[in-house]
């Protein structure tokens, strides 16, 4: 077969920078370079495009993140290079990667791209359209409530008790558009409550609170397009302090346990497995999302979220799990470029 060139996009202007950074020397390292001619283009803090020979440098001087001057519309060298390919495998986690811009823009450059489209996209950054959809969908959800930053600021006192009356304590506080555990909190109580909108409010206009859920933190793997199917292994998050955040998850001293197989009985591990591709399909994504799940001691499944683009390394869940159930990283790498391709020549015929 003749080999196509994909164009990995990472960095961008989201807190997320170091971590697409990292997926994409992962995913860059792992392509099967028979088959997938690789052209790298990093998106720098400020936003500007990278051409491919830039990228290459940074990526040649060990860099952990993009600093250049400009913005998209000073980039056209990088955007004439990602037109020239056959695919685009968008790494950019967060804001204006991961919520449906960057989709849309290769939508209007009618570039095919792996992963969930625009409308998925955009529903998978904002964890409250997410719930609600969930809920909409019969699909268990731990209890929330949503609060804008002005409702916050103008009565203060009502956001707290409104909180404790649909939610109650401990609950945990996160901005309704983000990634990695930024901004999120764990609260026990009312005195806790206000340093936990300050936290969430910088990154987001909007503030999910929802309940503690007591149980297994369980992640399952779906790939697909019209027909998803989820990975046959499930895996477990044990973290190493009160809860999953970005310290647990990235920090060089972390200790977070990651168990694969999931510590659950097959009964609990096959419900999470059909709820997570009911979710999958609630959202319209295709081609690839990671899926959370809290699981009680009676297993119980509770749907936390879909993440439609996951981390990436060889070592992330996401591959892991896949890994895991027979299907190896390079050729997880190129079944997802493939459903790409796939899903565009769909949309693209007559």
């Amino acid at each position: 077969m003749e080999r196509q060139r994909v164009a990995v996009i990472f960095g961008g202007r989201s807190g997320e920078h170091e971590v697409s950074l990292r997926s994409a020397r992962s995913v860059i390292g792992a392509l099967d370079r028979e088959r997938w001619e690789v052209a790298p283009i990093g998106v720098t803090r400020a936003g500007e495009w990278l051409s491919v020979a830039e990228t290459e440098e940074a990526l040649a001087e060990g860099a952990d993140t993009l600093h250049e001057g400009g913005t998209l519309l000073t980039s056209g060298r990088a955007l004439a290079e990602l037109g020239a390919c056959d695919v685009a495998f968008p790494l950019v986690h967060g804001t204006y990667g991961e919520d449906g811009c960057l989709q849309g823009l290769l939508e209007l450059a009618d570039v095919p791209y792996a992963g969930a489209g625009v409308a998925a996209s955009g529903v998978g950054m904002d964890k409250a359209l997410q719930k609600a959809l969930f809920a909409e969908a019969g699909i268990p959800v731990a209890r929330y409530v949503v609060l804008r930053r002005w409702e916050i600021a103008r009565e203060p006192e009502e956001a707290h008790r409104f909180v404790e009356d649909e939610v109650g304590y401990p609950c945990f506080v996160k901005p309704a558009n983000g990634g990695s555990s930024i901004g999120i909190t764990r609260v026990a109580s009312r005195e806790d409550l206000g340093r936990a909108f300050a936290a969430a409010l910088p990154h987001d206009e909007k503030v999910l609170v929802e309940q503690a859920v007591a149980g297994r933190e369980i992640e399952c793997s779906v790939l697909g397009n019209e027909a998803p199917e989820a990975a046959a292994v499930v895996g477990e998050i044990e973290p190493d302090r009160e809860f999953y955040d970005y310290d647990s998850k990235y920090a060089d001293d972390s200790r977070t346990a990651l168990h694969v197989p999931a510590r659950i009985d097959a009964e609990a591990a096959e419900r999470v497995r059909e709820l997570a591709v009911r979710m999958f399909l609630a959202m319209g994504c295709e081609g690839y999302a990671r899926v959370d799940f809290f699981v009680g001691a009676d297993g119980s499944a509770t749907g936390s979220e879909v993440n439609t683009i996951p981390g990436f390394t060889s070592i992330s869940m996401f591959p892991r799990l896949w890994e895991a159930s027979g299907l190896a990283y390079p050729d997880l790498l190129t079944r997802i470029l493939d459903l790409a391709v796939e899903r565009w020549e769909r949309g693209a015929a007559p």
